[in-house]
Formats: structure tokens, C-alpha cells, sequence
């Protein structure tokens, strides 16, 4: 009995303390991660605007092809299968680095602004106290709201 108490105390004083150690976020670090946030869903946006013109440009390939084969890309026997031609192949691999490029430079972007505009603690402490507090995650939602306003404008 003894042991389990011992084990419960443990429990209390060590959740006890991150919920005390846990800071408030400020809302100039909110405000910041939201400009993050908002500059790296631009860009996810903008890529697949991107990479939509160039399916749409290419008058070889219709849209119902173009999922049908992105779908097997990585498989050779499904491709055969397909019938996918040499130029499909090429778009598709063309497509593919595009996305990966851009996919490259987003997380780059993240990683810069988190470190060097929000801050690498103040990053981490608001993305995790927004997956536990709902009143903190509205605030969030309504300054992301805020700055497509801006931006329409």
C-alpha cells in the first residue's frame, strides 16, 4: 500500500508540475505563428495552383488520366498496364519534382520563420498549447481569418 501511495504522489506532484510549468501564450506569439501559419498555407495554395495549370495545360493528358496514373506512379507494372506512354511518364516525373521542389521550399520557409520570426520556444509552446486549448485554437482561428482579410484586400 505504502508503494501505491508513493506512485500516486509521484503522479500528482509530476503533472501538477507541467501543468504550472506550462507558460500562457502571449498574443504577440500567437499573432506570429498565425503570420507563419497563414505564409505557409499561401504557398501550399499557391503550388497546387501551380501544379493544377500545368495538368491543365497539358492538352495531352485529361484530368481523369492524370489521377489514374499519378496513383501508379511508383509502380512499373501498373504503368505497363496502363499503357502510360513515355510523355505521360515525363509530365508525371515532371510534376512530381515540382511538388517535391516546392514541398522543399515550404518546409524551408516554416523552419526559418519559427526559428527566426516566432521563435523556436514560443513556436513549439503555441502549436502545443493550441491542440489542448479550445478558447486559445478560436483566437488562432480568428486571426488566420483576419489576415485572408487583409490579403483579399
Amino acid at each position: 500500500m505504502k508503494y501505491i501511495t508513493l506512485l500516486f504522489v509521484s503522479f500528482l506532484i509530476t503533472n501538477s508540475q507541467s501543468i504550472f510549468a506550462q507558460e500562457q501564450v502571449t498574443d504577440e506569439e500567437l499573432k506570429k505563428y498565425a503570420v507563419t501559419m497563414d505564409s505557409v498555407n499561401d504557398m501550399k495554395a499557391s503550388l497546387l495552383e501551380e501544379i493544377s495549370a500545368m495538368v491543365k495545360a497539358n492538352t495531352g493528358l485529361t484530368n481523369a488520366r492524370y489521377n489514374e496514373l499519378s496513383k501508379i506512379m511508383n509502380d512499373e507494372a501498373k504503368l505497363a498496364a496502363a499503357k502510360a506512354t513515355p510523355e505521360e511518364i515525363a509530365f508525371m516525373k515532371s510534376i512530381a519534382e515540382k511538388k517535391s521542389e516546392g514541398t522543399a521550399e515550404i518546409t524551408q520557409t516554416l523552419q526559418t520563420m519559427a526559428k527566426e520570426y516566432v521563435g523556436a520556444t514560443s513556436y513549439n509552446k503555441v502549436k502545443k498549447a493550441l491542440a489542448t486549448d479550445a478558447e486559445l485554437k478560436a483566437k488562432y482561428q480568428t486571426m488566420l481569418e483576419e489576415l485572408d482579410k487583409v490579403q483579399v484586400n
